[in-house]
């Protein structure tokens, strides 16, 4: 008997921000997700298999939330023309609406935008227990009755309901007729000529969908040149008012809801004691003590980065320099292991050990996201931000830039303003990101004493908290100096739904950490190998004259001291070193940076991280591995730099030369991506340059003033 072949639907998830649908994505699709952008913009458009039935697979697309079919930032608009354009390249077949339960007058003005765009629509009520806990009661069937279109409870977080959501989608697939035949309101009553001649020029589904033509056409990608000026005619012949038009829909939607509302739901006393949730925004939100709780968390996240991380740190050192060690008296004196012990095993080890402080971090930021108190230090910090020209929104990306300033700039669209969303991108890298943790971690070890400060506090812990705080101060100082010199007038608005708080699911604090992690390792290891290669070449390799000079010296100088041949032996490695096309490279530079105190290695550190941060430390790694001897090879990154010197024997890194390096690492644009990704959203060159010219005049300057001063 022949197998029958799965059918597969295209089936879009939409709803409010913080309704669920991220963890109904997750609940539907596990681990068959894939990232990418929607056709033509550079928006993130996350898609996810799911199997429904043993006769039907669906393809999950998660739109950004919005609140309204109308949209106002660059995510919402994806959303809008995935919806709206019938020419779609993954036209939904049916849409899951996702709705809270707790907050469903709302919630329902989106649902039924939707219901009038005339696709199959379910929709998932989440939330039901945070309704119930406000006094909310739900007369489910007889919600579905009003509304006309299926109705299923869900709680995606634990995932319950979700065989019936499954059920149900597979049943309205088999449906003939499964589009609700009446109108939510009367859409074609709002304009009645307008929407008649609309759908002549455009085939859009139903007169709701007229109305969204008649309103955005100058913006929606799918209407040609002739079919924007005819609408243009069409609008000023019946003299359209949209304004007008929008409004009225609005007042018969709500006047409708409120008519469903009053038959399905029963809600609570609006007497009624406040809710736990309440309770803690009093104390979390408050002007004085807010802020006190925000810093005590953010150092308490640092000193256990420093703290809990210090010891699997310590085993994944001495694992990597006892792997060196090992590997140089196992294999043959060559080429072929020199490369892998100066060159990989270097490199790796260099970035392997800062795995445990990168979990920790995210693991923080999971938590804080997932219990909903991230979304309170964007409401705490408003007032903040409004003094220098930004809203609470920027702070979002600005948080998610202690992660990566990547994903943070592209988080940036959900700012309506374009005046604010410019200045959050430009100001963002100067947030210290994970690439930032391996660079810092290693000076601070150096140059910082590990003692207590205040009887309980980790010196070298509130160095880091340090180092994030000035970040973030300067992103301040910048964004008041770009608000004086970007022209752009626009009126904004910080409007935001806190989240209830909730208990973190530690399950997936552990995927994301592991996630975290891995990406880490590949994506930085990939750079690090390559770059790691390629520094051994250029630092075992020179100018043929330069290389035969030196070793002609040594040699000469090894017969006629015999004696001092293992000391002439290193000597001579230095040298060579020192005139290898790294070393040449290096000393080139090294005027420019020698004000800074750094010297032509770090120099060399300097360039190769522009590729990425982090690979600072798989730099120094290799660098200080191909000049050592082989007794050396076991020895920790941090005991090599430690003992480097300057040619006079003085200590290279001093606690000024330490403190300068941390501060221009703090501020300089060293990252290939994050100005790639600039250049995307701005959709110009300039402002990446403008960009890379101010943090590197800022990097400069902070750490000259700050090595002069303390050397």
């Amino acid at each position: 008997m022949q197998a029958t072949k799965k059918a597969t639907i295209n089936i879009a998830l939409v709803g409010n921000p913080n309704s669920g649908k991220s963890s109904l994505f997750n609940a539907l699709t596990g681990l068959n997700q894939k990232v990418s952008n929607f056709p033509g913009v550079t928006v993130d458009k996350k898609t996810g298999a799911a199997t429904i039935s043993p006769n039907l697979q669906a393809n999950i697309i998660d739109l950004p939330g919005t609140y309204s079919l109308y949209p106002k930032s660059a995510d919402e608009f994806v959303t809008y023309d995935v919806l709206v354009n019938p020419a779609a390249g993954e036209q939904p077949d049916m849409i899951l609406i996702i709705a809270d339960a707790a907050n469903l007058k709302r919630n329902l003005l989106f649902c039924s935008q939707i219901m009038d765009l005339k696709i199959p629509v379910i929709i998932g009520l989440t939330m039901m227990d945070i309704a119930r806990k406000k006094g909310v009661e739900i007369d489910e069937a007889g919600l579905e009755r009003e509304l006309g279109v299926p109705v299923v409870t869900i709680n995606p977080r634990k995932n319950k309901g979700i065989s019936e959501l499954k059920k149900m989608i597979d049943l309205l697939a088999r449906e003939k007729q499964s589009v609700q035949p009446r109108d939510f309101i009367d859409s074609q009553a709002l304009a009645p000529e307008v929407v008649n001649e609309i759908r002549k020029y455009v085939q859009v589904k139903s007169d709701y969908a007229a109305l969204h033509v008649a309103v955005n056409h100058h913006e929606l990608p799918f209407l040609n040149g002739g079919q924007k000026l005819a609408i243009t005619n069409i609008l000023q012949t019946y003299n359209f008012n949209k304004t007008k038009v929008q409004a009225e829909e609005i007042m018969q939607r709500y006047a409708k809801i409120k008519h469903i509302m009053k038959n399905s739901v029963v809600e609570a006393d609006p007497l009624q004691k406040q809710l736990q949730t309440e309770k803690l925004d009093n104390l979390l939100l408050h002007r004085f003590w807010g802020y006190v709780i925000l810093l005590g968390i953010m150092f308490f996240m640092f000193q256990c980065i420093f703290w809990l991380a210090s010891f699997p740190m310590d085993w994944i050192e001495a694992g990597f320099g006892a792997a060196s060690g090992w590997l140089t008296d196992a294999l043959p004196a060559n080429q072929l292991t020199d490369i892998l012990v100066n060159g990989i095993i270097a490199g790796l080890g260099g970035i392997a050990v800062f795995i445990p402080q990168i979990m920790i971090l995210f693991a923080f930021i999971t938590v804080l996201e997932d219990t909903g108190y991230m979304a309170r230090i964007s409401f705490l910090t408003d007032r903040l931000m409004r003094q220098v020209g930004l809203n609470g929104k920027s702070v979002m990306p600005l948080i998610s830039g202690v992660a990566c300033a990547v994903p943070a700039i592209m988080a940036t669209r959900n700012i309506e303003n374009r005046k604010e969303r410019l200045i959050t991108i430009l100001i963002t890298p100067l947030m210290s990101c994970s690439a930032r943790l391996p660079i810092y971690t290693v000076m601070i070890a150096l140059v910082i004493p590990n003692k207590p400060v205040l009887g309980f506090l980790n010196l070298q812990g509130v160095v880091m908290m340090g180092l994030y705080l000035m970040g973030f101060v300067m992103a301040l100082l910048i964004a008041a100096i770009l608000k004086l010199f970007i022209s752009i007038k626009e009126k904004s608005y910080f409007i935001m739904e806190l989240p209830v708080y909730r208990a973190p699911r530690w399950a997936n604090v552990g995927t994301t950490m592991v996630q975290k992690a891995k990406i880490f390792v590949t994506d930085a290891g990939k750079v690090i190998m390559v770059i790691s290669i390629i520094l051994w070449f250029l630092a075992s390799y020179g100018p043929k004259d330069r290389m035969q000079q030196v070793t002609a010296q040594y040699e000469q100088l090894k017969t006629t001291h015999p004696e001092q041949k293992e000391q002439l032996d290193m000597e001579m490695k230095s040298e060579k070193l020192a005139n290898s096309y790294a070393g040449v490279l290096g000393h080139a530079i090294e005027p420019v940076i020698r004000p800074l105190g750094y010297d032509w290695k770090i120099g060399i550190a300097l360039i190769t991280s522009f590729a990425a941060r982090e690979v600072f430390v798989g730099t120094m790694a290799t660098l200080y591995s191909v000049g050592e001897s082989p007794e050396d090879d076991d020895a920790t990154l941090r005991e090599k730099m430690s003992s480097a010197t300057w040619r006079d024997g003085r200590p290279v890194y001093t606690l000024a030369s330490g403190i300068s390096l941390m501060l221009f690492y703090a501020f300089a644009m060293q990252c290939m991506s994050t100005l790639a990704v600039v250049k995307r959203e701005t959709k110009s060159w300039k402002f990446p340059a403008v960009q890379f010219v101010y943090m590197t005049a800022l990097a400069y300057l902070f750490a000259f003033v700050s090595f002069q001063l303390l050397k």
